[in-house]
């Protein structure tokens, strides 16, 4: 059995994947700030409820958790929003700020605290995104949060090298922010929406609980075939 730690556990791939190792008898600690009743009733799962961007509050809560459990297998910072959809010039710095918060710095405050109580992880994995290279016109705070966090996952591989460390963009999933893409209104400026759009409700976008053993396969081959430090996407590797 391993010991696993996810946020963003409410919802969407956080929820898939800690059903799906609960269900394998991982003991798994998902952290995120609203309850998720179904996924408490698996006998190997432990909710901790914290608002991961309360640095304060989120170290009261783990600190006894990271006194009694100092080595772990897994963490999967997976929590993380979408944002206002648009151009640059019309979405406020105040509002790209608050995706940065949770997308980026909330991960940041995590790591720091399991540096600051001597916790061992053996692996980090950050749910990044395509949207962290592509560029895609309208995406704009998802995209700089996500390009902030693989560059952030490559500073921290350096500093902790004992700790395998990527960024794994896991391709389309089927969760509550697709299902907010959708109810959007199509934009000509914005093409890659209208793609999102149309893979939802096909093989091409999958729930997060099909597709979390795939997840799983594509971490345990970051582990053994890529560096510490690397991005990679799912779609594009070799499982």
């Amino acid at each position: 059995m391993g010991k696993i730690i996810i946020t963003g556990t409410s919802s969407g791939l956080g929820d898939g994947l800690a059903r799906y190792l609960s269900s394998r008898n991982h003991q798994v600690y998902g952290i995120s700030r609203k309850d998720n009743a179904k996924l408490r009733k698996c006998a190997s799962y432990h909710h901790v409820f914290a608002d991961l961007t309360e640095r304060n509050a989120l170290e009261n809560v783990m600190k006894p958790i990271f006194k009694a459990e100092k080595e772990w297998d897994l963490l999967v910072l997976n929590a993380g929003v979408l944002g206002e959809i648009g151009d640059m010039h019309e979405v406020s710095a105040a509002s790209m700020k608050s995706v940065m918060e949770i997308n980026l710095w909330a991960n940041k405050y995590l790591m720091d605290l399991l540096i600051k109580a001597d916790v061992k992880v053996h692996q980090v994995v950050a749910i990044s995104s395509g949207a962290a290279v592509n560029g895609n016109r309208g995406w704009n705070a998802y995209s700089l949060s996500k390009a902030a966090l693989n560059m952030m996952i490559q500073l921290y591989a350096q500093e902790l090298p004992e700790t395998h460390f990527s960024a794994l963009a896991p391709g389309l999933v089927d969760t509550d922010m697709q299902a907010h893409i959708v109810s959007v209104k199509s934009d000509a400026r914005f093409p890659s929406f209208d793609q999102l759009r149309a893979a939802r409700g096909t093989d091409q976008m999958p729930r997060p609980l099909e597709l979390a053993p795939k997840l799983l396969e594509a971490m345990d081959a970051l582990k053994t075939n890529y560096p510490s430090g690397s991005f990679a996407d799912i779609r594009t590797m070799e499982i």
